[in-house]
């Protein structure tokens, strides 16, 4: 599920008869339950609403959904292989790592 950019994770506990959903793209803990897939979808969204009027109320920003910048740390011979790499295929070092995190897309069957 997603809402305002806050994307779920929801777990069933057959034995209470309840959804468990939290937020999964921010660092900081948003958590909800239902007991049907509208209640659930109501609380995630008021959950949310929630987080969003807290952090206003205490005149902070909210930890917003990932920016897309990522540090890794690799040994230095690691780093020197792949920017080598990057630059014979005449490319950056970003643009070379981020062609390798995407995934390839389905061959044609």
């Amino acid at each position: 599920m997603t809402y305002k950019g806050y994307q779920a994770r929801v777990d069933l506990d057959e034995e209470a008869g309840v959804f468990h959903g939290e937020v999964i793209n921010t660092r900081d803990v948003i958590t909800f339950q239902g007991s049907s897939v509208a209640g659930l979808k109501r609380a995630f969204e008021d959950s949310v609403d929630d987080y969003l009027d807290f952090c206003a109320s205490r005149g902070e920003d909210p930890d917003k959904p990932f920016s897309g910048k990522i540090l890794v740390r690799v040994p230095p011979e690691t780093h020197r292989q792949i920017m080598t790499e990057a630059r014979r295929q005449g490319k950056s070092l970003n643009t070379y790592v981020l062609e390798k995190l995407q995934p390839k897309p389905a061959s044609a069957a």
